[in-house]
């Protein structure tokens, strides 16, 4: 069946399995896609959507790589919402509902029309292992199919159990089987596992709720999308959310089950995501709170299912019923499904390098939720990373590697080799020390030219991406020479309340005034004639309003990632003998040896390295 070797099997083909597949492939490695069922690609396996805070700047950061996950939600989108449009700019954070089974077929349908890409459907069991080198895998049928690397991205489906109430049975997902054999090898191999949680939300008919009882949540009046390629449009048409709330009455009801609740009675011990908590969670954890909101998220344009956001929970089927029937809007709610609880194994991410490839085992590279993480965009960002690296690994390249000022993909990737997890990863803009820098509207000049160099962003990107910058730069230029008189501009402040110009100025620096925007100084008819002359289009004229508000915040941000950059420079051999320095703590030493840092920077963001640990490191570099 399989004569011949392949270059990259990726096994799983979820969002991480989907992105790492497309990379590999796209780069020009033959690659084999190996998931238990062809027809769930790209499944989204709990809510349907993507972006959000820190997640949208992850998609958009795919997309400047050259990824399919900002093209499919473009695609298949049926809201798209700007969140945090009214802070800065470093927290805007693009989000889209799709439509969940399109969302699917559009992903299978772009990775059947990707060269080099191969797909089976069964079950992996095993890995084949030579010489600590990855060779291939086995499957449950007993097929050997050979491969230079190998990219696991399992996903829930690892040993998976679901939970609802006192019930238990193996799975990945509802409905579907759990996957065996790859953990208990790979312990055996020496690594260390751990088990991790998440839940879901009862899936409800939307013909039986009462949406008059609840807020309507549209979409943007003027809705952006994700792909900076022209091939994807902003939505014409939209369909609303809607918002409710859970009450006191609820929360009684709820706690009736929490005897039989696998959360409460022992039967789940492993962590689940701390900001994505079930609701019975929330009513523990956040007594005082007598109502928690309910977000209701429609899962397609045609479909009548509605997605619960806000009611994650594991209770016993009728209490969940029971409670959901006692929130306003929804006391005629029918389920399509409940909602549960799963457990799976996972692989503590420390045991990998920057690449995601393993530290144990050439060739073998973790991606998504096996190294602890939790959401779609962490998991399709690390399977883009890792189908890269598995391409560059296998012609001798060096890793491709982002550090924590280039880009929330870095930041990441970082934490979790550097700091591991014991809980499910989740990005945030906080998490990002150089946000200011890591916005979702500058991702394509941020990352699509080192794609590109790579072989993966394709050239048509990489001159939109010269096209928008040349024009952004042009047009602050023009701004900064540009005179405004008096007469044309003091309508405009005084409008906005801003203190009239008494001489003649140049339109950049009124511009630069915190309440004056692009579509004020666009009043001004100069402005407004170049604007038509250069034919600038909004993604422009969002840059150039960036660049002249935010360049002293944007300058200073670069100052302090400079200063990290000259300790990632200090670079640490991978055979470094921690051993020899006396004056290391007993700590940082076991952390270090165990992690092995490759450069300064990363050793000092390692929990238990102090800084006296780091000006060791330095009076021994002889620096």
């Amino acid at each position: 069946m399989f004569e011949s070797e392949y270059d990259v099997i990726v096994v799983g083909a979820g969002h991480a399995g989907s992105e790492a597949a497309a990379a590999a492939a796209n780069m020009g490695s033959k690659t084999l896609l190996i998931t238990m069922n062809l027809q769930n690609i790209a499944q989204m396996s709990c809510n349907p959507a993507m972006g959000g805070i820190a997640k949208g700047q992850i998609i958009r950061e795919i997309d400047a790589l050259g990824g399919y996950s900002g093209i499919v939600s473009d695609q298949t989108a049926i809201q798209f919402k700007m969140l945090n449009k009214s802070k800065g700019p470093a927290m805007w954070s693009p989000r889209v509902q799709s439509d969940r089974m399109r969302f699917a077929e559009t992903w299978r349908l772009m990775l059947e029309g990707t060269p080099n890409l191969d797909f089976y459907q069964e079950m992996v069991s095993g890995l084949l292992i030579k010489n600590n080198r990855v060779v291939g895998v086995k499957t449950s049928l007993g097929i050997t199919i050979k491969s230079k690397s190998v990219v696991l991205t399992n996903g829930t489906f690892l040993n998976g159990l679901i939970h609802i109430g006192e019930k238990q049975f193996g799975g990945g997902r509802a409905g579907e089987s759990a996957s065996f054999g790859i953990t208990e090898e790979l312990v055996s191999a020496g690594f260390d596992s751990g088990r991790m949680k998440t839940g879901t939300p009862p899936r409800v008919d939307g013909r039986s709720l009462d949406y008059s009882l609840m807020q309507e949540q549209p979409g943007d009046a003027n809705p952006a999308k994700f792909s900076y390629l022209e091939t994807s449009k902003p939505l014409k048409n939209q369909r609303s959310c809607h918002m409710t709330y859970t009450s006191p009455e609820v929360h009684d009801l709820l706690r009736e089950g929490f005897d039989r609740s696998p959360m409460f009675n022992g039967t789940i011990q492993s962590i689940g995501p701390r900001y994505c908590p079930s609701i019975e969670d929330k009513i523990n954890r956040f007594s005082e709170k007598n109502r928690h909101q309910i977000f209701v998220e429609p899962e397609g344009w045609n479909t009548v299912e509605v997605y619960v956001n806000g009611f994650s929970t594991s209770l016993p089927e009728d209490i969940q019923f029971k409670a959901l029937r006692s929130v306003q809007g929804f006391e005629k709610v029918k389920f399509f499904r409940p909602g549960y609880a799963i457990e799976y194994d996972y692989f503590p991410p420390t045991q990998l390098t920057h690449s995601l490839e393993t530290k144990l085992i050439k060739g073998l590279f973790f991606a998504g939720q096996i190294n602890g993480t939790t959401g779609y965009e962490e998991a399709a960002a690390q399977g883009l990373m890792a189908g890269m690296n598995a391409h560059l690994a296998i012609n001798d390249q060096p890793p491709f590697v982002l550090k924590r000022n280039e880009a929330y993909i870095g930041v990441l990737i970082d934490d979790l080799i550097t700091k591991g997890t014991e809980e499910p990863y989740r990005m945030f803009t906080s998490r990002a020390e150089y946000r200011t820098l890591l916005r979702q509207d500058n991702a394509d000049l941020r990352l699509t030219p080192i794609s590109n160099e790579l072989g993966l962003a394709s050239d048509l990107r990489l001159k939109r991406m010269e096209h928008k910058k040349q024009a952004s730069d042009q047009f602050v230029t023009h701004l900064k020479s540009l005179s405004v008189s008096p007469a044309i501009a003091n309508p405009i402040l005084e409008h906005k309340d801003s203190a009239p110009m008494k001489q003649p100025n140049k339109v950049h620096k009124m511009f630069s005034r915190p309440n004056i925007t692009m579509e004020d100084i666009q009043q001004i008819p100069d402005v407004t004639e170049y604007i038509i002359a250069n034919e600038l289009d909004e993604e422009v004229l969002e840059q150039t309003e960036i660049q002249v508000k935010y360049a002293g915040y944007i300058e200073k941000e670069k100052t302090n990632a400079d200063k990290l950059n000259r300790l990632e420079n200090i670079r640490i051999p991978t055979s470094f003998d921690y051993r020899k320095l006396k004056s290391l703590s007993t700590e940082a030493r076991m952390k270090l040896e165990d992690i092995r840092p490759t450069s300064l920077s990363q050793a000092s963001r390692i929990s238990g390295v102090s800084p006296s640990d780091i000006s060791v490191m330095l009076v021994y570099m002889g620096r």
